[in-house]
């Protein structure tokens, strides 16, 4: 066999390696937007290159594996579900508590489920894995009540905090707290404006 035959060979192979790990790479990248939607694109906006913010999303998923996720009992999801609409009554006197109220009770059910609840940023990580699409509702709740801690917010505010923990207690519980509800708060809202 001549030299360049061996080197022709050798090109091939490097070739068909390249190619291969390439296509793994981009079938990697497929997965991770698939599971994680726009936390994906978050994580790409926030990270120094799509390489960092990949490897952070695979962390996340190793992480989580080693979870005990439980689903909730049916007594626990009716259970959730009163406790849910007495935050959002709640909010009618008090609504930074009902908000804090809020927060608390997810915590709780994620709790309950089995995520460890070691700090918001950790919990919000790990709710990324199984609720991609709560996780931002969650990160924009707990923004507005901080907010409110620090400096004070509109009662507006508040209602669109509340809001957003309502979807990520609805994705974390597979349950809705009664309607009419959000309907009273809205216009016990619109009364205080007045």
């Amino acid at each position: 066999m001549s030299t360049g035959a061996i080197v022709l060979i050798i090109v091939v192979v490097v070739l068909v390696i390249a190619g291969a790990l390439f296509a793994g790479q981009l079938m990697r990248r497929r997965r991770l937007r698939e599971r994680f939607g726009p936390e994906y694109d978050r994580s790409i906006e926030e990270a120094d290159n799509r390489r960092v913010a990949e490897r952070v999303l695979t962390a996340r998923q190793k992480r989580h594996a080693g979870f005990e996720l439980k689903p909730l009992s049916d007594s626990a999801r009716v259970r959730y579900a009163q406790e849910w609409t007495l935050v959002q009554e709640h909010f009618v006197d008090q609504p930074d508590e009902a908000v804090a109220g809020a927060e608390n009770l997810v915590d709780n059910v994620m709790r309950e489920r089995g995520y460890p609840t070691d700090g918001f940023d950790q919990q919000a990580a790990d709710l990324s894995v199984d609720h991609a699409t709560a996780v931002d509702h969650y990160r924009t709740g707990h923004d507005i009540r901080t907010r409110h801690e620090q400096a004070g917010v509109s009662t507006e505010d508040l209602r669109t905090a509340l809001v957003h923990y309502r979807k990520v207690f609805v994705a974390l519980v597979g349950v809705d707290a009664p309607q009419h509800t959000d309907d009273r708060v809205e216009d016990r809202v619109d009364e205080h404006r007045r």
